[in-house]
């Protein structure tokens, strides 16, 4: 539903009523951006406490959730709604996303694809559009790498962050969507919306020689108003942390890497998982070079992944 339906009405003196989005959580405070136009003298950003309903029901209202505000005891404003989501993500905690910008730095640390497939197959397992971005291209170069992921139609921008090369392209396609910028700590997500955004000015932090990696330099997620939408940068993460984003079921993971698609139904066998079987489909295109084999590869993986995951785990 586009902002512009939001609607903020003051309902008397002393009770207002708007719907809005959460743009940030902090130990049970909420605040919520009012969607709309706006009337009377309340405040475009509220500072809000949650009804213990959704504590009971076992729901954590998430930066990005569209909830509805209304006046609480003491005339405390209060969430006492969230809408429904359309899809929402565990780590980082982010409810209604249009897109995911997948930073990956090309040097220091360098791209791990299997991480990179695997988050790519969880946005599009939740209807997510993902968008891939490279970083530091003054120090390495990007190789075959764009195009593996432009093949199967993704959108895919490299960036130097120094100059700004390739900035304004990662710009157009987030402007006017609520979008999340994830990655490895060290990437350089916090660099690259510096550079897309140079008001947010947001803490960067240099590559650990020791680690390989950069530290935490985001420790919350936040969503921040820009370019007609909302922007969250977001703690980085280890490839450990990746177990916690979402956990795929072995029966339903082919349906998540979108260059298998076409090939589904060509298999000899309905229940085919693409890995032995004769007659499959999708083994002869990864053979024919239609299907990547570094993206194959990574679904290997991920089945043997989830075959070990039991049914309460997930």
């Amino acid at each position: 539903m586009a902002f512009s339906q939001y609607r903020l009405e003051v309902i008397d003196i002393l009770s207002l009523a708007f719907e809005g989005i959460i743009t940030k959580a902090v130990g049970g405070v909420y605040y919520v951006d009012a969607l709309g136009g706006y009337t009377g003298d309340s405040p475009e950003s509220v500072k809000c406490a949650a009804r213990g309903i959704f504590r009971n029901k076992g729901i954590s209202p998430a930066a990005g959730d569209r909830v509805l505000v209304e006046t609480g005891e003491n005339s405390e404003p209060v969430i006492s709604e969230i809408r429904e989501r359309k899809n929402f993500l565990v780590r980082p905690p982010l409810a209604n996303l249009d897109k995911v910008v997948f930073v990956n730095s090309l040097a220091e640390p360098a791209v791990n694809r299997f991480i990179l497939d695997k988050l790519i197959a969880i946005a599009d397992s939740k209807g997510i559009e993902p968008v891939v971005v490279f970083t530091k291209i003054d120090l390495e170069a990007a190789g075959e790498l764009p195009e593996v992921y432009r093949s199967i139609g993704i959108d895919v921008c490299t960036v130097d962050n120094l100059t700004g090369e390739g900035a304004n392209e990662v710009r157009r396609l987030i402007e006017g969507k609520i979008c999340a910028f994830v990655g490895n700590s060290g990437v350089g997500k916090s660099s690259l919306l510096n550079v897309l955004y140079p008001d947010l000015a947001l803490e960067t932090a240099h590559i650990s020689r020791k680690l390989g990696r950069g530290r935490h330099t985001t420790r919350q997620v936040e969503l921040f108003r820009r370019g007609g939408g909302y922007i969250a940068d977001t703690p980085g993460f280890s490839t450990v942390d990746t177990e916690r984003y979402c956990r795929i079921s072995a029966s339903e993971l082919d349906g998540a890497f979108r260059e298998f698609g076409e090939f589904l139904g060509e298999c000899a066998f309905a229940d085919c998982v693409h890995i032995k079987e004769k007659g499959c489909a999708v083994r002869a295109a990864v053979e024919e070079g239609k299907i990547a084999r570094s993206r194959y590869d990574s679904y290997l993986r991920m089945y043997e992944e989830a075959c070990k995951i039991n049914d309460w785990e997930r």
